[in-house]
């Protein structure tokens, strides 16, 4: 069972609905005490990571999330989340990925935020992608994106320059892209992590 991390930062309707689509049961995180119902948890996250990093923090969840052990789940904001800095806002984050958030720079053929379908490359076997071709859409909406490292990314994706699409580490992933948004393919990518 899913728990997902409420912290006021998150859409999560449309993450719920995903969930109940796919018979994928889910509660909700509010405190400490919460984490013990689940065997996985999703961070979700919309918006501004300065400000969604400092809602975390009001929880009192974040030395709970970095000791985390079981299947953990960062979504757009909440993958964000995971790593060390953001230059949004100029925030130090959870640094569970030692690696930074970076605005997309400015260029005239290109328009941020980076919003649409876009192709998305596995680099590493991982069961996160399982019966996922590779080559295959997702869907984004961001202005910031993860610094491509090698040692983290788990698929990668390019608008304006290479980044991360999704990170792995331990029992740590994330995702930029909306799964729950994503059609077919997002649904597989939630199936396969309620199974990790």
């Amino acid at each position: 069972m899913i728990g997902i991390i409420r912290y006021g930062a998150g859409n999560i309707f449309s993450l719920t609905a995903a969930l109940e689509r796919l018979g994928i049961g889910y509660g909700m995180v509010n405190t400490e005490a919460d984490l013990l119902q689940f065997d996985r948890y999703i961070i979700p996250g919309v918006g501004h990571a300065g400000a969604a990093m400092r809602k975390l923090e009001q929880t009192g969840l974040v030395p709970a999330i970095k000791a985390l052990k079981k299947p953990t789940l960062g979504i757009c904001v909440g993958m964000q989340l995971l790593t060390a800095y953001s230059e949004e806002a100029d925030a130090n984050l959870l640094n569970l990925f030692p690696i930074k958030t970076l605005k997309f720079p400015h260029k005239n053929s290109f328009k941020v935020p980076h919003t649409g379908w876009n192709q998305v490359f596995a680099e590493k076997e991982n069961p996160l992608f399982e019966n996922i071709p590779l080559g295959s859409h997702f869907y984004f909406v961001h202005s910031y994106f993860i610094e491509y490292d090698q040692s983290f990314t788990l698929s990668s994706t390019s608008y304006i320059n290479k980044f991360s699409a999704s990170i792995w580490h331990d029992n740590f992933y994330g995702v930029q892209f909306h799964p729950e948004k994503s059609g077919p393919y997002g649904e597989t990518l939630l199936k396969n992590f309620s199974k990790i």
